[in-house]
């Protein structure tokens, strides 16, 4: 098996490496997020449903602390998602109270959270169940902004952006790809907890690739011949033959968008595989890491598609002489460091490890 580069990739953009630099993260409220609830909870039932805002905290860390609050074993703790550590994040937690010594929320203190309200629901919260994020993000220091940043901004209001992962997906400077490919290759047992970290930065890695080639070809906001379209906001895709100029409207609309692989064995959920065009770029883009496939697929990962394309809704901006205050929301999933970095560079150690 190959192993990851030495040095991490610094993924094709789709406008040119920017002019404007900034420094993100000057104070943990300069990036704050606010998940989007799928669901509301019902008010009755043996799972209470926690909205919290925590500050400088991981998610994971938070979930042990109510676990312990309450009494539970820390399966008990759902969550829909990751949030950002060196932030500012409000998120809903629910807690499994069949075994609770506590269910008095409203006594609880941990360091850096604030409980915000909580309510009963009949049902644990799953991961994934949201309908996306809110940022408000704010970047300091701002140079060599001016025009030119504007244009950009309108640029990638009207076109999006490539939805890469993050670096947080990779650990610091891809620790966590290059530490995947050492236990994939010798094999062994590990945490439960790093094998599925593993097995995603692995995934992920892979995905960037094949987006970064469509970048560089400018082809990953439009359909290519034997594309798998996803519907927006939707996980649902279909295989798409080309010419076909509903298809070409529908993406140039946002309606749809062309999708890459999250490499894994045969699922339902993976759908069809590609043809024709589109089939031809993944197998180019993918065909060094051959035995990283795989491997993902005698470990039992299932594949799946994820959208090339993500589209900042609500996006509103504010511009001044040396700050840019940044507000959009994204479907569940994508990175606002995938915007950003099309916009302003910023210094690596700004960006939070956790997904």
């Amino acid at each position: 098996m190959p192993h990851a580069d030495r040095e991490f990739p610094d993924w094709q953009r789709y406008l040119e490496r920017p002019a404007a630099t900034g420094r993100l993260r000057a104070t943990p409220e300069d990036f704050q997020v606010w998940e989007l609830p799928l669901i509301e909870p019902q008010g009755t039932g043996s799972h209470l449903w926690l909205e919290v805002r925590k500050r400088s905290a991981n998610t994971q860390w938070v979930a042990s602390q109510l676990a312990a609050a309450a009494g539970v074993p820390e399966r008990d703790i759902g969550f829909a998602g990751m949030k950002d550590r060196h932030a500012v994040t409000t998120q809903w937690f629910s807690i499994g109270l069949q075994e609770a010594r506590s269910a008095e929320w409203t006594a609880w203190e941990i360091p850096d959270v604030t409980l915000l309200q909580g309510h009963r629901h009949g049902r644990k919260l799953q991961r994934g169940a949201l309908r996306g994020n809110r940022f408000r993000i704010v970047l300091q220091d701002l140079q060599d902004g001016g025009d030119a940043l504007e244009s950009r901004l309108a640029a990638l209001a009207a076109s999006g952006v490539p939805n890469y992962f993050g670096p947080q997906r990779f650990g610091r400077d891809g620790a966590n790809v290059r530490r995947a490919v050492q236990w994939l290759e010798r094999g062994g047992r590990i945490k439960r907890s790093l094998r599925g970290i593993y097995l995603s930065a692995v995934r992920s890695y892979l995905f960037n690739l094949l987006l970064a080639e469509r970048v560089r070809l400018g082809n990953w906001n439009r359909l290519v011949d034997g594309d798998l379209a996803m519907l927006d906001g939707s996980r649902s895709t279909f295989a798409c033959s080309l010419p076909d100029a509903e298809l070409v409207r529908r993406c140039a609309e946002f309606d749809i968008h062309p999708t890459g692989p999250l490499p894994g064995r045969s699922s339902r959920r993976g759908g069809s595989s590609p043809a024709g065009e589109a089939a031809s770029l993944e197998q180019a883009a993918l065909g060094r890491h051959r035995e990283w496939v795989e491997a993902l697929q005698r470990a039992g990962v299932d594949a799946d598609r994820r959208s090339l394309r993500v589209v900042p809704s609500r996006l509103d901006w504010q511009l001044e002489e040396s700050r840019l205050t940044l507000q959009f929301d994204l479907l569940p999933g994508a990175y606002a460091t995938s915007v950003l970095r099309e916009l302003v560079l910023t210094d690596p150690n700004t960006i939070s490890e956790d997904t």
